[in-house]
C-alpha cells in the first residue's frame, strides 16, 4: 500500500473501493469481481478534517499545511514520511530539495490527489 493510499484510506476512501470489488449479483461462487461501473461516491472530506480539527487538543490547520493535514490523519508527517510521499506523488526534483517548497507543492498535490478520487475538496484550496 502506498503512502497516498493512507492517506485515502483514513478518509474513508477505502470503503468505497472495498464495496466496488464485491461480485455482481448473480454471479457464481468463486467467480471473479464483474467490472460494473458504479458512480464515484463523494467522500465529505471537509466535514471529516473540520470535525477531526475540532476534537484535536493541537491547532492544526489542514487547510494550509500537509504536517497539519497528515497529524490530523493520524499519519507519520516527519520530513522522511513527507519525502517519501513527494517521490511517490512525482514531486518536482527542484522542490524536494527545499523543504518549505516541497511541502506547498505537495499539500496541493495531496489535494488535488483526494479531489481527483471523489473527495470535496473546495476550489479554493485547489488553485
Amino acid at each position: 500500500m502506498g503512502f497516498f493510499s493512507k492517506i485515502l484510506e483514513k478518509l474513508g476512501f477505502g470503503e468505497a473501493k472495498a464495496a466496488e470489488a464485491q461480485p455482481a449479483p448473480g454471479a457464481s461462487p468463486g467467480a471473479a469481481p464483474a467490472a460494473v461501473p458504479r458512480p464515484m461516491a463523494m467522500v465529505d472530506v471537509v466535514a471529516q478534517l473540520e470535525q477531526k480539527a475540532a476534537a484535536s487538543p493541537q491547532k492544526l490547520n489542514w487547510r494550509t499545511s500537509i504536517v497539519d493535514l497528515l497529524k490530523l490523519l493520524d499519519i507519520d508527517s516527519s520530513l522522511t514520511a513527507r519525502k517519501e510521499l513527494a517521490t511517490e506523488l512525482g514531486c518536482p526534483a527542484d522542490k524536494m530539495g527545499d523543504s518549505a517548497q516541497m511541502n506547498m507543492w505537495l499539500h496541493k498535490t495531496v489535494l488535488q490527489k483526494i479531489a481527483d478520487n471523489g473527495g470535496n475538496v473546495p476550489k479554493e484550496l485547489l488553485d
